[in-house]
């Protein structure tokens, strides 16, 4: 479940050329994700990378996640 939903992610990420900067990529509906890289797929990596930390920290901290193309990841508090 979390593979399919880090792929949906991934999927509506945005990517732009950044005159002597490379490139900027960032995931809509996600606050905070956003990576830089020379290439488009260094840049796709590195977001992807710091998709998977905002993930673990939202599901770490109870935060609501939102829904990428209908896949979403429920948390529950158990205590």
């Amino acid at each position: 479940m979390i593979q399919e939903y880090l792929q949906k992610a991934m999927e509506t990420a945005s990517y732009e050329f950044l005159e002597e900067e490379g490139f900027y990529g960032s995931i809509p509906g996600a606050a905070g994700v956003w990576a830089m890289g020379e290439t488009v797929e260094e840049c796709r990596q590195e977001l992807l990378e710091v998709l998977k930390e905002w993930v673990l920290i939202g599901v770490a901290r109870g935060d609501e996640l939102p829904a990428f193309d209908e896949v979403e990841l429920k948390v529950e508090l158990v205590g």
